[in-house]
């Protein structure tokens, strides 16, 4: 049993060596003019532009830009992150038209919690249960959905989340992705009306 594990995980290895080649070849074919940032993030979405340049069939691509677990310093990081997040997401999109394929994407930005609305003592905040994220692309009718969250009617120190993020996924999965959202989502979730 042990060697039939162990050649799993060798033909595992092999398969995504071989994979990651494949990948490499692909997005070595476009080479954009568009100018990207130095930072990770732009990077990033700058390899995914080639690789939807370069025709490989991928349907989602996932790109993580780290760093928003303030709980000191927060006011200069978060200047910080939120400028190489709109020079590289305006990079990414200039890159797409450049391409002819942005009206083919759709781009999402999350996070997994918000943060609280009181400063704590080192100049940060701590975790929070409400926050924003952002859907954009040539596919996308523009716009704020859902309102905006007061500041003084909070819920044990946090924002109440006047959306529902799964809303938010479902309008994405099916009027998108053209994906049933039930079964991913486990339930039924209204869709906001935000892909055109």
């Amino acid at each position: 049993k042990g060697e039939s594990n162990l050649a799993f995980r060798e033909r595992a290895a092999l398969d995504a060596r071989v994979s990651s080649a494949k990948i490499l070849e692909i997005a070595a074919k476009h080479k954009s003019t568009v100018q990207y940032g130095g930072g990770a993030l732009s990077r990033s979405l700058n390899l995914v532009g080639r690789m939807i340049a370069g025709g490989l069939p991928t349907r989602v691509f996932y790109v993580s830009h780290g760093g928003f677990d303030t709980h000191n310093n927060q006011a200069n990081t978060h200047e910080r992150l939120l400028q190489e997040l709109d020079s590289s997401l305006k990079s990414f999109m200039a890159d797409l038209k450049e391409q002819g394929n942005a009206d083919r994407v759709v781009v999402m930005t999350f996070s997994e919690f918000g943060r609280r609305v009181n400063e704590n003592a080192s100049g940060g905040t701590d975790h929070g249960q409400g926050s924003c994220l952002f859907v954009l692309g040539k596919p996308v009718k523009g716009g704020l959905v859902g309102k905006h969250p007061s500041l003084t009617d909070l819920s044990q120190g946090d924002l109440k989340f006047t959306t529902d993020f799964r809303s938010i996924y479902a309008t994405v999965l099916e009027d998108w992705l053209k994906t049933p959202s039930k079964p991913v989502l486990k339930g039924s979730f209204e869709k906001l009306g935000f892909m055109g």
